[in-house]
């Protein structure tokens, strides 16, 4: 496996509030653990909630004594969002603030994902780009319902609103992915600060014209923030099936 990962504050904000973990060997019973959160709330909050969040994950991945991937990841976001819930509870400052989380583990040759909110977990190969992950938000819904037209989602007044969030209602669904993999394959994790500043098909051409996986996830928020910057950019790309190994 080889991995490498980054953020990048953007070209209009005045704070980072992604938060991204990465592992390569084992948190708890899982043997690997990729972690993207985009935190939301005023000031330091949005900050706070994604850190928090994803420092909870680890914790209780790494405490869990579940065997099975979906298992262990369902049970540490139900916690974790009652741990950030009652955080906001506690602070006045921290009232109304949340996180999306997009999790991934690689087990053989099959991945096991999970998300809340509209970070997004991509599979590419040479024949095509594949979202894995459901964007849990007020615009794709519209989509889905026909009442958006794909095309013009990225541009809607309403694209960031989301209709799921770690850390905002005392219960939080996830959604979960099994994926089987085959050789070639390269996932991407990203915050949506990379995909509403750059089209599905010219992410995949960027993840297959650069050199090296380091170029890649250089070349990907170069062009993010080149095209505009607007948000935070978190990038993870995981090549699994890659005998050579480099950490960021």
């Amino acid at each position: 496996m080889k991995t490498f990962s980054m953020t990048h504050i953007g070209q209009r904000r005045e704070m980072n509030q992604d938060y991204m973990f990465t592992s390569e060997t084992a948190v708890g019973n899982l043997p690997n653990l990729f972690l993207v959160a985009d935190g939301m709330g005023g000031h330091a909050a949005g900050d706070y909630a994604s850190r928090f969040t994803v420092e909870k994950l680890v914790e209780l991945i790494g405490k869990s004594v579940e065997n099975e991937p979906v298992a262990i990841m369902k049970s540490a976001v139900s916690m974790a969002n009652s741990l950030l819930l009652t955080e906001a509870q506690a602070d006045p400052a921290k009232n109304g603030m949340g996180t999306t989380i997009v999790a991934a583990t690689v087990i053989g040759n099959t991945l096991y994902a999970a998300n809340v909110g509209d970070s997004r977990l991509y599979v590419i190969n040479q024949e095509d780009i594949t979202q894995i992950t459901r964007d849990h938000s007020l615009v794709e819904e519209m989509v889905r319902l026909g009442e958006v037209r794909k095309e013009d989602a990225k541009d809607h007044p309403d694209k960031n609103i989301i209709t799921r969030a770690v850390g905002v209602l005392p219960e939080v669904t996830a959604d979960f992915f099994e994926i089987s993999l085959k050789p070639g394959d390269e996932i991407l994790m990203c915050s949506d600060g990379l995909t509403n500043m750059i089209e599905d098909d010219e992410i995949r051409q960027i993840v297959l014209g650069q050199r090296d996986i380091v170029e890649k996830a250089e070349k990907l928020v170069e062009t993010a923030n080149r095209n505009g910057g607007k948000d935070n950019i978190t990038v993870v790309l995981i090549e699994p099936f890659s005998d050579e190994v480099k950490e960021c």
